[in-house]
């Protein structure tokens, strides 16, 4: 892929991004309060609180970590270590994705990996030109890191203090800036129906798989209509350039 430095975006499409990334920056980075707090309550110090966001960083998995903990003590550290892994999964998907675009070789691949979460992937693959996918990846992966290890050393410090995060709407605000971003990229037949099918999927498996794998099977949704809509011989549909396969039919 040839390199499209971000320099060329014109300045209103750059601010737009640039809007996107640190809007969902901030409001998921808020969250991070809940995380520090529950942290500490599980009987983490705040240091190992602060480790978690920094080198784990992916919010899920760390939630679901200090939730076994605080259940089980440190005997079921392999078990929270377990479910923390399956959680984290779903960013190997995600990098499939954002290596497309990004194209980062060396320690920027290192940086890029680190920043691969939720978010970052959402606004990346929510721009229609590559410059902005890679301006909307790296500044959103940094706003939430930085708000969210923020946040974290708050909520460790401050603890109960703080109450009950989500009386505040704290733990709507990332879905709620998730969805945001992707309801607007719903706009033909094939986009509604994998997120149908992976809406679908995902509340079936619920109750009765692990935590983290209703994620993981939701994304075969993406597959299955893939596989629906190739050519008569297999080919893939072609595409026009700006994230659209030629021929698709857009939703009235």
């Amino acid at each position: 892929m040839s390199d499209a430095p971000t320099s060329s975006l014109q300045p209103a499409v750059r601010t737009e991004v640039l809007r996107q990334s640190w809007s969902v920056g901030v409001a998921t980075g808020a969250y991070g309060v809940s995380f520090g707090a529950l942290a500490v309550a599980a009987g983490l110090d705040v240091w190992q609180a602060q480790a978690l966001s920094a080198l784990m960083f992916t919010g899920g998995s760390q939630f679901a970590f200090v939730g076994i903990i605080a259940a089980g003590g440190l005997a079921a550290a392999p078990a929270a270590i377990a479910t923390a892994a399956l959680l984290g999964l779903r960013n190997g998907l995600y990098a499939i994705q954002n290596a497309l675009y990004l194209g980062v070789r060396g320690p920027r691949r290192i940086a890029a990996a680190q920043l691969t979460i939720d978010e970052s992937t959402a606004v990346g693959i929510a721009q229609d030109a590559v410059p902005a996918k890679r301006l909307g990846f790296w500044h959103t992966g940094m706003a939430v890191f930085v708000f969210w290890n923020l946040a974290t050393l708050a909520g460790a410090l401050l603890g109960n203090a703080l109450g009950d995060p989500r009386r505040f709407g704290l733990d709507a605000a990332a879905a709620a800036a998730f969805c945001a971003l992707l309801w607007p990229r719903l706009r033909s037949r094939d986009a509604v129906a994998t997120a149908v099918l992976a809406a679908f999927i995902a509340a079936l498996s619920s109750p009765f798989v692990p935590a983290g794998v209703p994620v993981i099977l939701a994304a075969l949704a993406a597959l299955v209509v893939g596989l629906g809509v190739r050519g008569p011989r297999g080919e893939s549909p072609r595409s026009d350039g700006h994230g659209h396969l030629v021929g698709e039919d857009p939703l009235p």
